[in-house]
């Protein structure tokens, strides 16, 4: 089946102006061919037309690039992925003496290394990534290496970069053109903010309420520290020359082999479960999450920045790759309606629903009832009239800014004994998932939603 682009490129309109977004780039890979298609514009100022060569910011999508480049060193002979990292930095330690030992890559990049992400301020120099390493020598363990999942947004792969560093002698920013961007004939994919052609540029935008509408971002680039995980900027169909290294055993789209097909499959198949299974999927490969639509696998890559958003999906028994770069949100139902809209022209599996809930269940609540906490989130498990709520407390300053209280209170709705439905607390949210877990000690000691996880403090 082709795809309707004239039709989507209607919808996708529609569902612009439906969730206050300003731009939407679109590529799809099927059977081989490229399609491409841009909606609406860069920025709401100056109302410049988006284009299939605007450049978007990838966010986390990121670390499936580092993954790529750091597998090439697995290819090599130059690190394994179950060797101590001390192995490859001599001087690696955070507070644990024993995580400090036992950390590997495959911890890192699968998000199971439960390192604390206070790695301080390590600037914005060519000597970032080191500066991280050096500056976690204090930092706790969120849990124990290998004990749950739970994401870490810039440190994981930080310390990732490093070591390719030191391996090549080189900045990660150089290493990743001279490994992945020049090699695979990539002219728009950048990791630096200064290489991006400002002109072609999308600008991110904010939606604090349907009325105002988008507004320009305050924030226009995330710092340095997190360029590994989360700085890479592109076009869509140069995120779909990843893709198609996924789909084809590393190979360039020009046949160029890029990385080896046991890598490839390596991070494909090295999984470790995700305790919230509902909001992404059940499993977190190597740099990619695994998810399961309908019986058949599907990988995934996802990021966003302060107003910039990026979504890809892969479906290997399809031959099958979509992208959607945007300058809004994140909405997660806006990105599931413009996906199945494509899928299904394109006659493959389509994104499931969200679980129902499960009135039956009889819960102890007060297993669940507490604060779970990390620097700078904190949730309120409660229980009133034998339901289980969920507080959000934010940062008074981000509250004000983004019109909300500081205090959200949302109902958790069970669908089994560990897992439960968030119905949105305002028409700018949608449904999200929660786990509330391990109950070693007889309560609850972990929550986990939107892959990050939080432990219990008191």
């Amino acid at each position: 089946m082709t795809l309707d682009v004239s039709r989507i490129q209607a919808r996708v309109a529609e569902l612009l102006a439906e969730y206050a977004i300003p731009s939407a780039s679109i590529g799809v890979l099927h059977g081989g061919e490229f399609t491409e298609l841009a909606v609406g514009v860069k920025n709401v100022e100056t109302r410049e037309a988006a284009t299939t060569d605007t450049v978007y910011q990838c966010g986390s999508m990121t670390k499936t690039w580092t993954a790529l480049a750091f597998m090439q060193l697995v290819d090599e002979g130059k690190v394994d992925l179950d060797e101590p990292v001390r192995t490859y930095l001599p001087g690696f330690a955070v507070a644990d003496p024993e995580a400090s030992a036992k950390v590997t890559p495959r911890h890192l990049l699968h998000h199971t290394n439960g390192i604390e992400e206070a790695y301080g301020d390590p600037g914005e120099g060519d000597d970032v990534y080191a500066r991280m390493v050096e500056n976690i020598a204090d930092a706790p363990q969120v849990f124990p290496p290998g004990r749950t999942h739970g994401y870490s947004a810039a440190l994981g792969y930080a310390i990732l970069a490093r070591i390719l560093e030191v391996h090549d002698g080189a900045r990660w920013d150089d290493i990743m053109r001279h490994r992945l961007f020049e090699p695979m004939d990539l002219t728009s994919t950048n990791s630096l903010r200064e290489q991006v052609d400002e002109a072609r540029a999308a600008t991110g935008h904010l939606i604090r309420s349907l009325d105002e509408g988008p507004i320009v971002t305050p924030v226009r680039h995330l710092p340095r520290a997190f360029g590994p995980g989360g700085n890479i900027t592109s076009t869509s169909r140069e995120v779909l020359a990843m893709a198609h290294l996924l789909l084809n055993d590393g190979m360039a789209p020009s046949g160029k082999r890029v990385v080896s097909a046991e890598s490839i499959r390596e991070m494909l198949r090295s999984r470790v479960p995700i305790p919230d299974p509902h909001m992404f999927g059940p499993a977190w490969a190597l740099g990619l999450i695994v998810c399961d639509w309908h019986g058949e696998t599907v990988y995934a890559t996802d990021g966003s920045t302060i107003g910039q958003n990026a979504r890809l999906r892969l479906l290997p028994d399809s031959n099958t790759a979509v992208v959607m770069l945007t300058n809004g949100g994140p909405r997660e139902s806006f990105h599931h309606k413009v996906f199945n809209e494509i899928l299904a022209d394109l006659g493959t599996v389509t994104i499931p629903d969200p679980p129902a809930p499960d009135a039956t269940l009889n819960l102890d609540l007060s297993r669940y009832e507490g604060v779970y906490e990390r620097p700078g989130t904190r949730y309120e498990v409660s229980a009133e009239g034998g339901k289980p709520y969920l507080t959000l407390v934010l940062d008074p300053t981000q509250a004000e800014f983004l019109h909300k209280p500081d205090r959200i209170r949302y109902e958790l709705l069970p669908v089994s004994e560990t897992h439960f439905l968030m119905p949105p607390a305002d028409p700018l949210e949608d449904t999200r998932t929660v786990a509330i877990y391990d109950f070693t000690n007889g309560t609850a000691q972990y929550l986990h939603t939107n892959c990050r996880v939080n432990p219990r403090q008191s």
